[in-house]
């Protein structure tokens, strides 16, 4: 009596060779995103050698206690109310050498111009991670609502679009030339001067 065949078998002498194929392959073709934080730019580690006269009226103070509430230029506002007023502290033309800041009240006790206007910010240490990023925003896009108003107006193209444009690889070196003359141009009609102050405990508030 003839004997029956076997299962037939599988080989899997290349399992290991397919697997490894498919490895490098999620490798290659897989993004990881990564969170992008905050753009800062950090003092430099020799100080100046003059000391810098900041006059007080050009100081646009923040304070966030640990309840999340914002105190403005000495004034208690709500978050919804931070991003106009510290336009208004911007461009207010105190001056007058502001040739396009149309919108400044002139006030003699707010800030002479957009290039000597600083905002510090100052955060007490149990301050919500959200309400600090969120006050942070709010301080970011008044520059750059600034910087789009004007960016219209010279070029007829909002600023965060040139920036976004020539930050991308792909975009052509003469391009990118182009472009970064006009958004330096941008940044030293509105310069992002803002600054952290050392965060304070809730016993001190």
């Amino acid at each position: 009596m003839a004997r029956r065949a076997g299962a037939p078998e599988v080989n899997a002498g290349s399992m290991a060779d397919i697997a490894f194929l498919l490895l490098i392959f999620f490798l290659v073709t897989t993004t990881i995103e990564t969170d992008a934080g905050l753009d800062r730019m950090l003092p430099p580690i020799e100080p100046p050698e003059d000391d810098v006269v900041i006059k007080q009226k050009n100081i646009f103070q923040v304070n966030i206690n640990k309840n999340g509430q914002l105190l403005a230029d000495g004034e208690l506002i709500e978050l919804k109310d931070l991003r106009g007023k510290a336009m208004a502290f911007l461009e207010n033309n105190g001056d007058g050498s502001c040739t396009y800041c149309g919108a400044g009240k002139k006030d003699a006790s707010s800030s002479d111009n957009p290039t000597k206007a600083i905002i510090s910010l100052k955060n007490d240490r149990e301050t919500k991670y959200g309400t600090y990023i969120t006050v942070q925003n709010e301080l970011v896009g008044a520059y750059n609502d600034l910087r789009n108003r004007e960016s219209e107006r010279l070029y007829k193209r909002s600023y965060t679009d040139m920036e976004a444009e020539y930050s991308k690889q792909e975009t052509e070196a003469s391009v990118k030339e182009k472009l970064k003359e006009k958004l330096t141009r941008i940044k030293e009609m509105i310069p992002q001067k803002l600054s952290e102050a050392e965060t304070t405990s809730s016993s001190s508030n």
